[in-house]
């Protein structure tokens, strides 16, 4: 017999708390309009990697591949169950959705291609670092003021407009920037705006999920869509098939783990951004030292379990759904859980997760502009919240210039030893994280008494 007050627990409205039950048939599509948020963008790092990996003197077969994209799907599953309910220290629970990070792209690849063995031991490695920093986040939380955190939000936002630009103008049936690519990236986008702009309630939340199935349904008429990949994924793995694990055997070499670790502390500093935000721009609050530590073992742990066990590359919190959350304030986590459950399923089900495959990058870039721009528009509160007082406009401005500005200059670090140039030139959000950390503990902090002591009535007014 069903409890009364699971009935009363039941609401629509819960979709707004970060605890609370929601209907199920008002759960699932919240939750797949997540997955449909990050699913091309967190295949697309391991597709990448596998493109130039070798493992026992030999490239990767499509069937690996495949398998390895499905093993990519498991995990962002398993990583983001374990951020909303966590296992010990592990998790935040937090709205935070999980996937394969782009950040790690170029060192993996470069790893990679010498053997992928040396890249998982070095995954290994690097993510149990990351996750005793998060263990330990109470010793050293206080140096990463609010004017940082606020800054590597504002970074990340900037950082993927590129991302959600480059989609918008791209599929596989027309060259990049053609007629119909932009067209159906507007039409998507328009739809969003106009759901939006229309609907009532909580339906109004939903318009990621309808701009993606009104921007699906126009790419088909414009033959943008190919069914073929899912009756090639049936051929390769049918319709049920179990996760390979365990498959390629770690090799630790001490130069793989230390360039690969070093990307580790800008993915925590990515994380410790993307929290923040959630808990900004879902929560309206700050977030809280054990949300953070959870989250940072999070990402630590599961990737050194993503590398070891599923033979994959590292996860993280995702950026598109932090601007899916902030945009649509739904930061419900039995809501979100749905969207955590259909990455398990489609892992364990190759044929859903070829279909979710064969979503157009037009289409996603018209729904993913606007989420983008949802992260700059957090990490600008933030940046007010902490106040603009002289001394964090002076750390903003550097690192923005600094940690943005050498992204945008080609060889700027060519004749530095390359890990460096791998870390900074193609990432914004470590330069701005380390500028913005490095002025914030030497810029002095208080206002020297004699200083006090001149202000007056009139120079204040004056200032």
């Amino acid at each position: 017999m069903r409890d009364p007050n699971t009935k009363q627990e039941a609401k629509i409205e819960n979709i707004y708390k970060l605890d609370g039950r929601v209907p199920i048939g008002k759960a699932i599509p919240f939750g797949l309009q997540h997955v449909l948020a990050m699913f091309v963008s967190n295949v697309a790092p391991i597709i990448l990697v596998a493109s130039v990996a070798m493992y026992d003197g030999a490239s990767f077969t499509a069937v690996e591949v495949a398998r390895l994209i499905q093993n990519a799907m498991m995990i962002a599953g398993i990583g983001t169950l374990i951020q909303l309910y966590p296992l010990w220290r592990i998790g935040s629970r937090l709205p935070v959705v999980m996937g394969v990070s782009f950040t790690f792209v170029s060192a993996m690849m470069v790893v990679a291609a010498r053997d992928y063995g040396i890249m998982i031991g070095a995954i290994i490695v690097g993510g149990c670092i990351e996750g005793i920093l998060g263990l330990t986040v109470k010793y050293w939380r206080r140096f990463v003021a609010p004017i940082v955190s606020a800054c590597v939000v504002t970074t990340i936002g900037f950082s993927l407009l590129g991302v959600g630009i480059s989609s918008y103008g791209a599929s596989d049936a027309f060259e990049f920037g053609s007629w119909q690519n932009l067209l159906v990236g507007t039409i998507t986008l328009a739809a969003c705006l106009i759901f939006q702009a229309v609907a009532k309630g909580f339906w109004k939340q939903l318009y990621v999920l309808f701009g993606l199935v009104v921007g699906y349904i126009a790419a088909i008429c414009f033959g943008m869509v190919n069914f073929d990949s899912i009756g090639d994924t049936v051929g390769e793995l049918g319709v049920i098939s179990f996760p390979m694990m365990l498959h390629y055997m770690p090799k630790f070499e001490l130069g793989a783990i230390i360039s690969v670790t070093l990307v580790f502390f800008v993915s925590a500093a990515e994380t410790i951004g993307d929290t923040t935000a959630v808990c900004t721009g879902g929560l309206g609050r700050d977030i809280t030292e054990k949300e953070l530590s959870g989250s940072l073992c999070c990402d630590g742990f599961i990737s050194a379990v993503s590398g070891g066990l599923f033979g994959c590359t590292p996860i993280t919190s995702f950026s598109q759904n932090v601007g899916l959350v902030a945009m649509t304030k739904v930061v419900n986590r039995f809501t979100i859980m749905f969207g955590a459950l259909t990455l398990v399923i489609a892992g364990l089900f190759p044929p859903i997760g070829a279909f979710f495959s064969t979503l157009p990058s037009c289409v996603l870039g018209g729904c993913t502009v606007i989420m983008f721009g949802a992260i700059i528009v957090s990490g600008v509160t933030m940046l007010s919240q902490c106040g603009l007082d002289q001394r964090n406009t002076l750390i903003a401005a550097a690192s923005f210039a600094i940690g943005i500005g050498v992204t945008q200059v080609d060889g700027f670090f060519a004749h530095m030893p390359q890990v460096i140039g791998d870390i900074f030139s193609g990432n914004p959000v470590a330069g701005v994280f380390v500028v913005a950390m490095v002025l914030s503990l030497a810029l002095p902090k208080k206002i020297e008494l004699k200083d006090i002591d001149a202000l007056t009535p009139e120079t204040v007014e004056k200032k």
